[in-house]
C-alpha cells in the first residue's frame, strides 16, 4: 500500500476566554479557533509495526519519537480498535513547538486521520474521537481542522463560517509551557475567572457571509485571557505584538493559545505581505508565516 499523507494545519485561537478552573483541576475555556494555511506534513506507510521518523527544518525540536503525540494518539487508538494496522510515520516538522498553535496536537490529529484511512474507520468513529480527547485538549478540534467555537476542555465544538482572513503569524523562537502559563494565571480548583455575580454570556458571532471587517470588530471585543500571564513568563511576546502593530495595516493583533506565537489580521493580503517583510527585516531570527486564516 502506498504512503498516505495528511497535513497538520496550525491552529490559531482568535479568542481565548478562561471561564474558570474546575474542581478536577482542568480549565473550562471558550475559544474561537481558526486554522492557518501553514502545516506540518505527516505520511504513513501502513505496516505491522509503529515507527516515527522526523525530518524538516524543526525536526531537532521534536524530542524523542516515543514522546511525540503522534505515538500517543496511535497507541490510544490501538487500545480501542482490535488489530489496528499501524505502520511507519514520517513527520516533516515545519511549525514551531510549544508555540500556542497546536503543532503537536495537529500532528496527532493527522496521525489519527491517517490511521482511520488505513483501517477504513469513519472520521466520526467514537473510538477515534475518544483517542483524540485523551491525547490532548486541542486534538479534537485539530481532527476536523475547521473553524469553530471550542468550549469545555476542548470536547465541545460548534462550527463557524469564517471568511479567509489575511494574516501574519510570528513566533520569536521561544518555547512557552502551557502548564506554566495556566499556573501563572493563578486560578484555584473550583474558582471562576469571572466574578461570582457576573452573568456569562456567549458572544454573538457573525453569521455566514459576514465580512472580514465584521469579524474583526466582533473578535476585538473578546480577548485572550492567557496573554497577560504568558507575557509575564516571556516578555518577548509583548515585543512581537508591538512589531505586528507597528508594521502597518494590522486590524487586530493578539497572542494565540498560551503563546508565544502571535498573529495579526489584515483586510488586504498585500498589506499583510508588506507587514511581514518589515518584521522579517527588523527581526530576521523570528519564525514567520504570511497567509490566511479560515
Amino acid at each position: 500500500m502506498p504512503a498516505l499523507i495528511e497535513d497538520g494545519r496550525a491552529k490559531v485561537n482568535l479568542t481565548l476566554r478562561v471561564v474558570g478552573r474546575r474542581v478536577d483541576g482542568y480549565h473550562d475555556l471558550e475559544s474561537v479557533v481558526a486554522f492557518a494555511d501553514c502545516a506540518d506534513h505527516l505520511s504513513l506507510t501502513p505496516g505491522s509495526g509503529l515507527n516515527l521518523k522526523t525530518t524538516g527544518p524543526l525536526a531537532r525540536d521534536c524530542g524523542e519519537p516515543v514522546d511525540n503525540l503522534v505515538f500517543k494518539a496511535a497507541q490510544l487508538l490501538g487500545e480501542r480498535v482490535p488489530d489496528l494496522r499501524f505502520g511507519d510515520f514520517t513527520l516533516d516538522k515545519v511549525l514551531p513547538v510549544a508555540a500556542g498553535i497546536g503543532g503537536g496536537s495537529a500532528d496527532a490529529a493527522a496521525a489519527l486521520r491517517l490511521l482511520a484511512r488505513a483501517n477504513g474507520l469513519a472520521i466520526d468513529d467514537a473510538r477515534l474521537i475518544e483517542a483524540a480527547q485523551l491525547t490532548g485538549a486541542d486534538v479534537p478540534v485539530c481532527l476536523a481542522s475547521r473553524a469553530c467555537v471550542m468550549t469545555g476542555v476542548g470536547e465541545t465544538l460548534q462550527p463557524l463560517s469564517l471568511p479567509k482572513m489575511p494574516c501574519v503569524m510570528v513566533n520569536p523562537r521561544v518555547p512557552v509551557s502551557t502548564r506554566d502559563v495556566f499556573e501563572a494565571l493563578g486560578l484555584r480548583n473550583g474558582e471562576l475567572l469571572v466574578g461570582a455575580t457576573d452573568v456569562i454570556q456567549a458572544a454573538a458571532w457573525p453569521e455566514s457571509g459576514a465580512s472580514i471587517g465584521d469579524w474583526i470588530e466582533t473578535l476585538a471585543a473578546v480577548s485572550n485571557d492567557l496573554e497577560a500571564p504568558a507575557m509575564r513568563i516571556q516578555p518577548v511576546i509583548g515585543e512581537v505584538l508591538s512589531a505586528l502593530g507597528a508594521a502597518g495595516g494590522a486590524r487586530l493583533a493578539r497572542m494565540s493559545g498560551s503563546g508565544a506565537t502571535c498573529f495579526a489580521i489584515f483586510e488586504d493580503g498585500a498589506e499583510a505581505l508588506r507587514a511581514s517583510q518589515k518584521i522579517q527585516q527588523d527581526h530576521p531570527m523570528w519564525w514567520m508565516h504570511v497567509g490566511a486564516l479560515s
